[in-house]
């Protein structure tokens, strides 16, 4: 695996558009992982499309509307299937490589999500100028982080 990490994402589906995002570092694909991820992120009782991957299998059972769309057999590609997913996705790659050259080490990989699905999320905001304005507000109402618990990658 080298230097990648895994990441899931949950894109809301607005229209034909994206909506609201979630993106979060997980250390395996276990059902256990993506379901608590899905029980953090989407109001039970959601309709949640996923891929075919064996894991999501217990969504039902945690109070969900489960869609699979199975890729393998289709004759489609999982662009098509998850275009949402995909294009949040590749916008992440691009700002990662081409923001931060691809310097992004494990150890800040969640913040560095945390600060995409931030600014993904308030891109059509009405007030683009408060963004700095509630940036530092947050920044504000939270106790300060010693380095030594940035760089160790525990959360907040």
């Amino acid at each position: 695996m080298g230097n990648k990490a895994l990441v899931v994402i949950a894109a809301q589906v607005d229209g034909k558009g994206i909506g609201r995002i979630r993106l979060r570092r997980i250390p395996d694909a276990s059902s256990k992982t993506l379901i608590s991820f899905v029980r953090d992120v989407v109001v039970p009782g959601s309709e949640v499309i996923t891929d075919g991957w064996d894991a999501y299998e217990g969504l039902k059972g945690a109070g969900f509307k489960h869609r699979p769309r199975v890729i393998s057999g289709s004759g489609k590609t999982a662009s098509v299937l998850l275009p949402r997913v995909h294009r949040v996705a590749s916008l992440l790659k691009r700002w990662l490589l081409g923001t931060h050259q691809g310097a992004v080490s494990r150890e800040h990989l969640a913040y560095y999500l945390d600060e995409f699905t931030f600014r993904f999320n308030r891109r059509r905001s009405a007030s683009r100028g408060k963004l700095f304005y509630r940036l530092a507000q947050q920044a504000a109402q939270v106790d300060p982080s010693p380095y030594a618990q940035l760089v160790g990658g525990k959360p907040l």
